[in-house]
């Protein structure tokens, strides 16, 4: 019989759901070390606690996160709360001794992103930030393309990430279902919310980003805060677009905004090398797009790979070659590797150091977009790639 890994998350928001969901399915379709379960649910509402757990299938309930970090008979702490609570929770988790996931950001800015790296490593726990995108099947296949140097040398990268939901003025910030319009504790706007996905792409596929020169605009200045009822000034950015310079010599473009009208979810990447070129769109997210220059001249152009078949990275999990997964697939996929890295005693990727990175350069644009020039992107070592 396999071990139990008894599991505590903290939040049931819309993050909960899909980590809880993760949690279920991996069992099913993974053959994993360890057997994950839902143990406790922690929200500060009881009621809504209570309705989550029924739900979703968990023993019990917290009120208070301390108790879960502190309770003997968790052993994982996993935190899809608003980004304001990440630090403190995932600081007395480390010190608790306890392996933490963490939903992304990693900190609302890379200070504070270093103080949980701090604690993790001197506590020396496993971890791991919920940045689901690596795991669909069709950009694994593209970071294989990649490592095997089928692109050649790397020229370009291009990325962005479109939604349109905050267009209206009417719209307030701040409470439970808008947070992400409030600074205080979301860090920032679509550079941390959208961007931070695309950064950690771009340098999980092409290596690490040197320098980027930004601009961000806020384009409706204040909004009714839902906690207070008064009108105040919008600290976040709503749109973000900036250019980069990978290690590499490579150049990159990176989009973000909550105001290109008739987007929910559009996020796309190009990749642009000597012999080969790729490309992926979310809305269609298990094709991959290829293009190969050494194919014979009157049949080349770019070919549309449906990444379903048993070969592909993941797909052996599922359905029959031909059939499609989805977005809640990606979580499940995050969770079987946690879990096996967890049970075979190695790093799962990517762990709390590289999304340190990440939030360096989200660090490095909110910093370019002030100054309105070039800044170097701080960077750490030593980091999981796997």
């Amino acid at each position: 019989m396999k071990k139990k890994l008894n599991i505590g998350v903290v939040g049931c928001g819309f993050m909960g759901r899909t980590h809880s969901n993760a949690f279920l399915q991996a069992p099913r379709f993974f053959d994993l070390p360890l057997e994950p379960v839902l143990a406790r649910i922690c929200s500060r509402n009881r009621e809504r606690a209570e309705k989550f757990a029924a739900n979703w299938g968990y023993q019990g309930i917290e009120t208070d996160w301390r108790k879960l970090v502190e309770s003997r008979d968790i052993d994982v702490i996993d935190i899809a709360s608003p980004n304001d609570t990440h630090a403190e929770i995932a600081i007395a988790a480390a010190k608790a001794g306890k392996p933490v996931l963490c939903e992304k950001p990693l900190g609302r800015n890379a200070g504070e992103s270093e103080s949980i790296v701090k604690a993790a490593e001197e506590a020396g726990v496993p971890t791991m930030v919920w940045y689901n995108y690596r795991r669909v099947p069709a950009v694994t296949m593209a970071k294989q393309i990649v490592d095997e140097g089928k692109l050649g040398r790397i020229f370009h990268y291009r990325t962005v990430f479109l939604q349109d939901w905050t267009i209206s003025a009417d719209l307030p910030q701040g409470g439970d279902a808008l947070w992400r319009l409030d600074v205080n504790v979301a860090g920032s706007g679509v550079t941390g919310d959208l961007l931070a996905h695309n950064i950690d792409t771009a340098m999980w596929l092409n290596g690490p980003i040197d320098e980027v020169v930004a601009m961000t605009e806020t384009f409706i200045k204040t909004r009714k805060h839902n906690l207070t009822g008064k009108q105040e000034p919008v600290g976040i950015d709503d749109a973000s677009a900036f250019l980069a310079r990978f290690r590499n010599g490579s150049l990159a473009t990176f989009e973000a905004t909550r105001y290109a009208r008739g987007h929910k979810a559009l996020y796309t990447l190009e990749i642009n090398g000597e012999r080969a070129s790729i490309a992926w769109d979310l809305h269609d997210l298990h094709r991959l797009e290829y293009f190969d220059h050494r194919d014979e001249g009157r049949l080349r152009g770019w070919r549309s790979i449906h990444v379903t078949d048993s070969d592909h990275p993941y797909m052996n999990h599922w359905w029959v070659p031909g059939l499609q997964i989805g977005y809640e697939h990606t979580f499940v996929h995050q969770a079987a590797d946690f879990i096996s890295a967890l049970g075979e005693n190695r790093k799962a990727s990517p762990d709390f150091a590289e999304a340190l990175n990440t939030d360096y350069v989200t660090s490095a644009v909110l910093e370019s977009a002030k100054s309105r020039s070039w800044v170097k992107v701080k960077a750490r070592t030593g980091t999981a790639s796997a």
